[in-house]
C-alpha cells in the first residue's frame, strides 16, 4: 500500500511523501509523486500514531473491570482519536480487584485484538499518599513492598512496565530500585514528596512523574515540591493533562518551556465515560463520580478531580493553539516522548522506514481524517 501527503512529519518538520506501507511496517519512503497511491490525503497532514500511557477507559470500560470484551472494545474503536498504542491504566483497589484486572488486560494481550497495541499496564497506586490520593480510593491504599508487586506482576506476565508511587513512602526506595532492576518504569506521583525526597526518588531510578500540577506537592519559591522538582530536572519524563482544566493553559506553557521538546508527555487520563454521552454517574475505583458540564469528571458531591475525557487530538490541539507550545514539543509529547520513556522508540513514535505503520492523518482542524494502526486502516 502506497499513501501520500504534502505534509508528512519526518525529521521535526512536515515535508512532501510517499509511505510504502507492507506487514504492519513502513517498508520505504519516497518522494511525493513518484509511485501509483492508494490514498492521497492532499494537504492533511500525516503524523506518528499517538501513545496513551495514562488512561483508565473509554466507551463506559474502565480497565479495573477486568472484562476482556471490554477492553478489546476500547482498543477498537481509540484510534478514531488517533491513538495507535496505549498502557490501560489501573486505579487503586483491593488485591483481588487488581489481580484481576491485571491478568485480564495480559489476556487480551496475548490474544487476538484490533486497533490499538497495547504496550503494558500502567499500575497507578496502590503505594501513594493519603493526603494527595485524589480520586484514589483511601481505603486501599498499600504499603510499598517488592513482594506484593511480584504477586501483581506475576499475575500480569510480566505486563505491568509502569507504575505510579510515592517515593516517600517506598521505604528505603528498594521497591523503586527493584522496579528498575526488572525493566519497570517508576512514575512519581499522588505524592506529598518534598523537593529533597523526590530527588532521592530520581537517584534511585524513577525517571517520570505523574500528571505534574495534579496530586502532588505544589510548587513554592521556599518549598519547590514535586512541581518545583519536574520543572528543574528536565532528563526525566512528566506527564501532564492537556485537557486546560486540570492545569490552566499558562500552566501547560510553563511546563512544556521548562522540559523542552524531549520530555513532555500528553496524558488523557481518561475514565470510563469518555465517548459516552454527556452528564451521569459512573465508578471510579469503587466511588461514584460524575462527569459535568466541563468535561471533567469529580468525585460525586465534591470538588476533587477524578479523572478527565479528554481525546488526545484535542489535546494536541489545545496544547498548540491555546497554549501556543511550539508544534513539535507538542507533537513530541504525544509520539515520540511516551515511546522514548517505554523504551518502544526503536519501532514508534517515528514516520520512518522500519517502524510501525502507526499514523494519524489529521487535518487543520484537528480533526483524525484517518489512523493507521500497524497497517491497518481503523476508520
Amino acid at each position: 500500500m502506497i499513501i501520500q501527503s504534502k505534509r508528512i512529519w519526518i525529521g521535526g518538520q512536515f515535508i512532501p511523501a510517499q509511505l510504502q506501507v507492507e506487514d504492519k511496517k513502513i517498508e520505504a519512503v519516497y518522494e511525493y509523486g513518484k509511485m501509483t497511491v492508494d490514498a492521497d490525503y492532499g494537504r492533511d497532514r500525516i503524523v506518528p500514531g499517538f501513545i496513551d500511557i495514562h488512561t483508565h477507559g473509554a466507551y463506559g470500560y474502565d480497565t479495573n473491570d477486568g472484562e476482556p470484551d471490554g477492553l478489546r472494545e476500547w482498543m477498537k474503536r481509540i484510534p478514531e482519536e488517533g491513538v495507535t498504542s496505549i498502557l490501560p491504566t489501573t486505579v487503586t483497589q483491593v488485591p483481588e480487584v487488581l489481580l484481576k484486572a491485571v491478568s485480564s488486560v495480559a489476556d487480551v494481550a496475548e490474544g487476538e485484538y484490533e486497533g490499538a497495541e497495547i504496550l503494558g499496564i500502567h499500575f497507578e497506586g496502590p503505594y501513594l499518599d493519603m493526603k494527595y490520593k485524589g480520586a484514589q480510593p483511601p481505603e486501599a491504599i498499600a504499603k510499598a513492598t517488592i513482594a506484593e508487586f511480584q504477586g501483581y506482576q506475576e499475575a500480569a506476565r510480566g505486563l505491568i512496565r509502569y507504575i505510579t508511587l510515592a517515593p516517600e513512602h517506598d521505604g528505603g526506595f528498594e521497591l523503586t530500585r527493584y522496579l528498575c532492576r526488572n525493566g519497570v518504569v517508576v512514575s512519581m506521583g499522588h505524592s506529598s514528596a518534598s523537593y529533597e525526597q523526590a530527588l532521592m526518588g530520581i537517584a534511585n531510578g524513577a525517571i517520570s512523574m505523574t500528571h505534574v500540577y495534579n496530586g502532588m506537592t505544589p510548587y513554592h519559591h521556599r518549598n519547590p515540591g514535586l512541581v518545583g522538582t519536574a520543572f528543574r530536572v528536565r532528563d526525566i519524563y512528566g506527564e501532564i493533562i492537556c485537557d486546560g482544566c486540570h492545569s490552566h493553559v499558562a500552566a501547560l506553557n510553563n511546563f512544556f518551556t521548562a522540559k523542552g521538546r524531549e520530555y513532555g508527555i500528553m496524558v488523557s487520563d481518561s475514565l470510563r465515560a469518555k465517548h459516552c454521552p454527556p452528564g451521569g454517574s459512573y465508578k471510579l475505583g469503587g466511588h461514584d463520580v460524575e462527569i459535568r458540564d466541563n468535561g471533567l469528571a469529580y468525585l460525586k458531591g465534591t470538588q476533587t478531580i477524578a479523572g478527565s475525557t479528554l481525546n488526545m487530538n484535542r489535546g494536541l490541539q489545545i496544547l498548540v493553539e491555546e497554549a501556543m507550545v511550539p508544534f513539535d514539543t507538542a507533537l513530541n509529547s504525544c509520539t515520540l516522548n511516551p515511546a522514548r520513556c517505554l523504551r518502544v522508540d526503536d519501532r514508534k513514535g517515528r514516520v520512518a522506514a522500519g517502524y510501525d505503520a502507526d499514523l494519524v492523518v489529521l487535518s487543520d482542524s484537528y480533526d483524525v481524517v484517518q489512523t493507521y494502526c500497524r497497517g491497518n486502516a481503523m476508520l
